[in-house]
């Protein structure tokens, strides 16, 4: 896998902070599908 598919991959999570738990994830995933 290269740097670029990897970051890709993960763009959706750019806006979550470094260190947050299982939920905080769910709901920011739930925010972004509800756009």
């Amino acid at each position: 896998m290269t740097a670029t598919s990897q970051t890709e991959e993960d763009d959706h999570l750019a806006d979550i902070e470094d260190g947050c738990g299982c939920a905080e994830v769910w709901e920011h995933m739930s925010e972004q599908r509800d756009d």
